[in-house]
């Protein structure tokens, strides 16, 4: 319910909203990251995988409003275009991204986001044939898509795109597999897009005997070889033992980002993050295709209808920032959301054009306005600034994450 005070006279001489955070308790995450990165407790050793910066009604944050703790996406909902800038609120309507700490101390599944078109679609047909949000077959959730950022602040494992299909190609004859031998000659004999679909679907759809046999048989030469990638193969078997998706490492790039560095993940491109903790934005959305590593359900031809089949280069992984005035500024190709690390600052002027909320990952930061206002954030807290802001002065000793479109 929106309390009146807000919805009939919002305070908009408040520059700083500092945020409490929902932290996701969801299985895989870890149980000391959080507190080892930000002094978060975890009095209950509950594994601690995401902490939800922003809206989402799934883990809405809650800010301090003219006296009443409330949820900021009702803050915001008092006056959108106050809050979040005209732009913002006439293209989106909200706030558009979802900024988060992730944790993860196992894998997580294999994915793939479809894009915005896809998702409108998808959305509409699943709506319109009955299928409840909550149905475990439902594969779209909203009608958006799910373009994310991925920013390493420890050592941060992951798989991300295909490998080339030489590659593959030389894994899978590699490991002479008799029940993958017709879908391999099949992708020798059309090395291209058409042929790499055949084989991912195809490998995805092994079931009964043909799958057990081939699990065996990687499992197997997993055990006896000393190369690092059947060494994952065989810590991600422990975690999800009899899932197909152990083929993923073999399929797609496998990359280790080290502290500070940063890897955009495109719409229709298989992905999963295997170790790490890091921080996360991403558009507004919850749509998730599955593609292993997982006991949920996995709807394979949606799957292979809302992916690229094409290349990842290795050497495309990254994404190197542009440097403004010593901000690191990620370059990302949607309007959803921007990202950027201001590594230091003393007495820095920020303007702003739109809602953004800041994250100090060091050490605490003071924020300051002209018309008087202070706040100082601890390391691992978050603080709101709405886009009315239009400036501010940011003071740290350490990095600022800094979320906002």
């Amino acid at each position: 319910m929106t309390d009146s005070r807000l919805e009939n006279s919002p305070n908009l001489n408040s520059m700083f909203y500092p945020m409490t955070n929902v932290i996701q308790n969801y299985a895989w995450g870890s149980t000391t990251s959080f507190n080892q990165l930000f002094d978060i407790d975890n009095a209950k050793s509950e594994p601690q995988a995401e902490l939800w910066m922003g809206a989402h009604p799934n883990g809405c944050s809650m800010v301090e409003a003219e006296g009443v703790t409330t949820q900021l996406s009702q803050l915001i909902n008092s006056n959108r275009d106050a809050f979040l800038g005209a732009h913002i609120a006439d293209h989106f309507g909200e706030l558009p991204y979802l900024f988060k700490v992730l944790a993860a101390e196992k894998a997580l599944s294999i994915q793939v986001h479809p894009n915005k078109h896809q998702a409108e679609t998808g959305y509409a047909r699943e709506e319109q044939q009955g299928i409840p949000l909550s149905a475990s077959e439902r594969n779209y959730k909203d009608p958006n898509h799910k373009p994310e950022l991925v920013y390493a602040l420890t050592r941060y494992q992951a798989m991300n795109g295909f490998r080339s299909i030489s590659d593959i190609i030389a894994n899978f004859t590699q490991l002479d597999i008799a029940e993958i031998k017709p879908l391999l000659n099949a992708l020798i004999a059309s090395q291209n897009s058409n042929g790499l679909r055949h084989f991912f679907s195809g490998l995805l759809s092994l079931e009964g005997e043909a799958k057990e046999m081939a699990l065996s048989v990687l499992l197997a030469q997993a055990n006896i070889s000393t190369d690092p990638l059947m060494a994952l193969i065989l810590e991600l078997e422990n975690q999800y033992p009899g899932d197909i998706g152990l083929f993923a490492p073999l399929l797609l790039n496998v990359i280790t980002l080290e502290p500070g560095q940063a890897m955009f993940l495109d719409a229709e491109t298989p992905h999963a993050y295997i170790k790490g903790t890091g921080l996360e934005i991403m558009a507004n959305s919850d749509n998730v295709l599955r593609a292993g590593l997982t006991p949920k359900h996995m709807d394979i031809d949606e799957l292979a209808a809302c992916t690229i089949f094409e290349e990842k280069p290795f050497d495309t992984l990254l994404l190197e920032p542009n440097i403004n005035s010593d901000m690191l500024e990620y370059p990302i190709p949607v309007e959803d959301f921007k990202f950027a690390i201001i590594p230091t600052a003393n007495q820095r002027n920020v303007c702003v054009n739109s809602a953004e909320i800041l994250l100090p990952l060091d050490e605490a930061m003071t924020l300051e306005h002209e018309n008087g206002q202070s706040c100082v954030v601890e390391k691992g807290q978050s603080v709101f600034v709405p886009a009315f802001a239009q400036n501010y002065t940011l003071t740290c000793a350490g990095r600022v994450a800094r979320a906002y479109c």
